[in-house]
């Protein structure tokens, strides 16, 4: 397994990460899977306070307890439960965000969260005040990093240069090369590390039947997976060279995958171990669908 550091900070993170929103509801399966990712390398675990009101957090404490210093933890915080768990709203505020971490740091059962991060967010937000949560609750020991989940430019452009994220989460994949135009080159020059998820496009990119995806016709779809699979032969499968596209794409810090059982676990870790694509292959995947820009927020 390869690591690489997160952004600017001393955390090495390892290039396959756990994106455990998948996980299901079984404390003692997830923890049986998330212990095998640990034996095998992997040692970054996305969640969220809002994943499955919280259990999903739970769920990581339980199974890593006693194995703190063996695991980087990542959650999120800006979605609030209404009260009577109907629903949430966006809530970027100070306060909201002094006081959610600290159910956070109790469901994961750990003193320290090593990155934490907004989950969403606005041009119209508060941003220095969401600002001065993060850099409040670093001081205070509570986080080692903190970070955004956002494919807004202008909001990536802002936290960029008024804040020290160390990362921004971001969706990317052969299919949604939309991040290449602006945003890949301003987080190099930042030095902030970019998480991807969304690597396989809802399977796409793994074997499903194809579909019409973001600005992508079905046809266009059908042609990238056929190129896919003119490059699977002994070496890879489908799922591995998705992976691999998406992390030999510069500035890409660790790709983050939804994993929910073994099988995707294996995969997962097929693609950490599979050989680098060569540049001859990736312009050919490259060349085998549009790229597209954002549209919207820019």
């Amino acid at each position: 397994m390869k690591y690489n550091e997160l952004g600017k900070s001393d955390i090495k993170v390892s290039e396959i990460g756990f994106g455990c929103m998948s996980l299901g509801t079984d404390h003692a399966v997830n923890k049986a899977l998330l212990l095998k990712a640990l034996d095998n390398g992997i040692n970054f675990f996305d969640t969220a306070d809002l994943y499955q009101q919280g259990q999903n957090e739970v769920t990581l404490g339980k199974a890593f307890k006693g194995l703190r210093e063996k695991v980087y933890l990542a959650t999120k915080v800006g979605n609030q439960w209404r009260p009577d768990g109907s629903g949430w709203y966006w809530n970027p505020s100070k306060d909201y965000i002094l006081a959610a971490v600290e159910s956070s740091l109790q469901r994961l059962q750990t003193d320290y969260i090593d990155l934490y991060q907004l989950h969403g967010g606005t041009i119209d937000d508060p941003i220095e005040e969401t600002i001065e949560a993060f850099e409040l609750l670093k001081q205070q020991g509570k986080i080692k990093q903190y970070g955004i989940s956002s494919i807004r430019p202008n909001v990536i452009r802002e936290y960029s240069s008024r804040s020290a994220i160390s990362s921004v989460m971001l969706q990317y994949s052969l299919l949604d090369r939309r991040p290449e135009e602006t945003v890949v080159p301003l987080l190099a020059q930042n030095q902030v590390g970019i998480l991807a998820r969304g690597s396989l496009a809802q399977g796409l990119l793994a074997g499903k039947a194809p579909k019409a995806y973001l600005e992508h016709s079905a046809q266009n779809v059908q042609h990238a997976a056929e190129t896919i699979h003119a490059l699977v032969a002994d070496k890879y499968n489908a799922a591995e060279v998705a992976i691999r596209f998406a992390l030999q794409q510069p500035g890409i810090t660790s790709a983050i995958l939804g994993i929910r059982t073994e099988n995707q676990l294996k995969d997962a870790l097929a693609a950490a171990h599979a050989a680098p694509l060569s540049e001859e292959q990736l312009m050919a995947l490259r060349a085998s669908i549009p790229a597209h820009t954002y549209a919207l927020h820019r």
